[in-house]
């Protein structure tokens, strides 16, 4: 009976396995994951550029993703094309979790690190994905502040620890976008023979820049996250939107800021661009 039990489990889990191996390699799913890269910089372009706007005086704001999914939304034409970048974040988000299941697609295999970040990637644009939804739905913008979740948690036993970790976490997601950008590993994801020299130099050029930018802004967060729990103060606590705004406020501000904003617009560009020569 328990022989019969182990096949039925080894055969369920094997045809599991058989369908997530069908589908990374189907081409729709691929398509599905090239338009949620665009989706992705889309997102990243608007918080770019009102970013640029903020560091030049010129009105703009500091926001984050859940903000420029409301300021799409707000454009004419933003309901459908909030629609159409919530495909694109939905398929963004279950190209990412079937990566971190299977640990490869149709072009490329994962290591276990890879995995674990697609795995988080993939939770974090499902999130966006139903923020967007949401918006469309006007049904609200989903989760709360960064201030408001760091509080309940500091509230929890432990809750100062998790904080802690959840800073030094991000941290350490930031070096690694650093190290990604600087080493230039992201060209290990893209097909490069199939670049002119031209759009590899440009390419290259927007990734380094992009990641480096994205680095310094979770490296922000990551010290808020800290910094609330030492403190055990919530209001420590920073999102995307505060980490741009802390940049606003700091010694040539401006400056630190429009450079940053550049760089996030470069690795909107970038994202675009990978679309188109992502390994998938």
């Amino acid at each position: 009976m328990k022989a019969d039990v182990g096949l039925g489990a080894g055969g369920l889990g094997g045809k599991a396995k058989r369908q997530g191996d069908e589908i990374a390699h189907a081409k729709t799913f691929g398509w599905l994951a090239r338009a949620g890269l665009v989706a992705r910089g889309v997102v990243y372009l608007v918080i770019g550029v009102l970013a640029l706007e903020l560091a030049l005086g010129e009105g703009g704001k500091a926001t984050n993703q859940t903000g420029a999914l409301k300021t799409i939304a707000g454009q004419s034409f933003g309901q459908l094309l909030l629609i159409v970048l919530a495909i694109g974040l939905g398929g963004y988000s279950l190209w990412r979790l079937l990566r971190a299941a299977v640990g490869h697609g149709a072009e490329q295999q994962d290591s276990t690190g890879d995995r674990i970040a697609a795995l988080a990637s993939g939770i974090a644009y499902g999130i966006l994905c139903i923020t967007a939804i949401k918006i469309l739905t006007e049904s609200g913008a989903g989760s709360g502040t960064p201030k408001e979740a760091t509080g309940g948690v500091l509230d929890w036993t432990g809750g100062t620890v998790i904080v802690a970790i959840a800073g030094a976490i991000m941290i350490g997601v930031a070096a690694y976008q650093a190290y990604k950008g600087l080493a230039k590993k992201f060209l290990e994801d893209a097909n490069t023979g199939e670049m002119s020299e031209g759009v590899r130099k440009g390419y290259t050029a927007l990734g380094v820049f992009g990641h480096v930018a994205r680095a310094v802004v979770f490296a922000l967060i990551g010290y808020g996250l800290i910094k609330a729990a030492v403190d055990y103060n919530p209001k420590q606590a920073i999102g995307l939107d505060g980490a741009l705004r802390e940049l606003a406020d700091a010694s040539y501000g401006p400056v630190l800021l429009a450079l940053v904003a550049v760089g996030l617009s470069g690795f909107a560009i970038y994202s675009m661009v990978d679309a188109r020569y992502r390994k998938v």
